[in-house]
């Protein structure tokens, strides 16, 4: 009677290590005395026990984080790079075999990549142009894994460690660039402003009127300002008549002297 119990028990066994359930993201890699029958799934599939064998493979996006990685950059910085990569199984047969596993793969690929695109593009590139470093990654590492079944859907690159050296080294170059930029608009500034004044010049030169109006405003302005001395700037063109009056009884006065002489 035991060993009939027995008999029985394993019998139930046997037939229920036939019925397996893969849920809607899976699927059943099924070998058959060692070689590739079919994928399977979802839902209910029955396996021959002992001649077919299953390998279960998840179709969901996998999340998986690149360690931080020691980057040399082309302008020769050292830097910390990590990253988050995004991959689905789209291909079972593939990713069972072709590949021993296929997580380790991809992860291991992902940090060689990492390391190789970053060292091809400067510190600034890094800093400043993330989203195309992650298509050039993501382009790179989609096309390797193509053979694995594996399609890597996006990288993102997710913090870029600098040493304290080198950035008060970037600080610096930063506030060089800023004083660099102020002195270049200060001397376009001043070079526009000379411009104009070129023009002020030349208009009040062609019209003596507009020259007397500037130099009423100029006194209006003086008289306007609280101090106790006041300058008043007399123009060249109020002492030209003068200055040829007195040159005039200058010569004169020469002249005088020279006629009493021939008398």
């Amino acid at each position: 009677m035991e060993i009939l119990f027995i008999l029985l028990s394993v019998t139930i066994l046997f037939f229920a290590s036939a019925f397996k359930v893969l849920r809607e993201y899976e699927r059943g890699v099924v070998f058959q005395l060692g070689r590739f029958w079919k994928v399977k799934g979802p839902g209910l599939i029955i396996l021959i026990p002992v001649i077919q064998t299953m390998v279960r493979v998840d179709l969901r996006t996998i999340v998986m984080d690149v360690p931080s990685q020691d980057v040399i950059s082309r302008d020769n910085v050292s830097v910390k790079v990590n990253a988050v990569l995004y991959f689905r199984v789209i291909n079972p047969e593939r990713a069972i075999i072709q590949v021993e596993d296929y997580d380790a793969a991809t992860s291991q690929l992902a940090q060689t990549t990492l390391r190789s695109v970053l060292g091809q593009h400067e510190l600034d590139e890094m800093l400043a142009s993330r989203e195309k470093l992650n298509n050039d990654i993501q382009k790179i590492l989609d096309e390797q894994t193509e053979a694995w079944g594996i399609k890597v859907a996006n990288v993102e690159i997710k913090h870029v460690d600098i040493n304290e050296s080198m950035i008060r080294a970037i600080a610096k170059q930063a506030e060089a660039e800023r004083e660099r930029r102020a002195k270049i608009i200060h001397a376009e500034g001043e070079l526009q402003a000379s411009k104009h004044l070129l023009q002020a010049s030349q208009v009040l030169s062609r019209q003596p009127q507009a020259l007397q109006l500037r130099y009423l405003q100029t006194l209006t302005e003086i008289a306007g300002e609280k101090s106790s001395t006041i300058v008043f700037p007399l123009p060249m063109e109020l002492m030209t008549p003068l200055q040829k009056m007195m040159e005039q009884h200058a010569r004169q006065q020469e002249a005088k002297p020279a006629n009493n002489s021939q008398a």
